[in-house]
């Protein structure tokens, strides 16, 4: 895999991930979430966005397959994960950096990563936003 693009990187608890930027509509605040049942406990629910109404999933508890805290971050990326619009909750999101992609390293327990990028020194998974779409959707089918 030698694949070069960009990224935007977002802090999530003490975790660094990144988003292809291709993928990313926007950055901003969050707005009003209204609560809705469902299955996956990282969903917070749907807010409205680009005139319709979008999931909210934090992505720190969706990476970790937990609940979502009770304290809500302010910044949201909106993002397309194989054609569905989702807003990730995230702690920040202030670095957008180019880089190679490379093969996640053997042994590591990153299903949700697509790849790594290296960045000053460390390896940063890149989402597969794709396989975390597919996670949501098949929660949805549960509940």
């Amino acid at each position: 895999m030698t694949e070069r693009g960009d990224f935007l990187l977002v802090s999530v608890g003490r975790r660094r991930v990144g988003l292809r930027l291709v993928d990313v509509i926007e950055v901003a605040d969050l707005g009003e979430v209204h609560a809705v049942p469902f299955s996956e406990p990282s969903l917070r629910g749907v807010s409205p966005a680009k005139g319709s109404l979008v999931p909210v999933v934090h992505l720190g508890a969706l990476l970790a397959s937990e609940s979502c805290p009770g304290e809500r971050p302010t910044v949201g990326v909106l993002a397309m994960a194989g054609g569905t619009m989702v807003c990730f909750e995230v702690d920040d999101a202030d670095v957008v950096t180019s880089g190679t992609l490379r093969p996640v390293p053997p042994g590591e327990m990153m299903p949700w990563a697509l790849a790594v990028v290296q960045v000053d020194d460390d390896l940063v998974p890149i989402l597969n936003l794709n396989t975390l779409r597919d996670r949501l959707a098949e929660a949805g089918t549960r509940s």
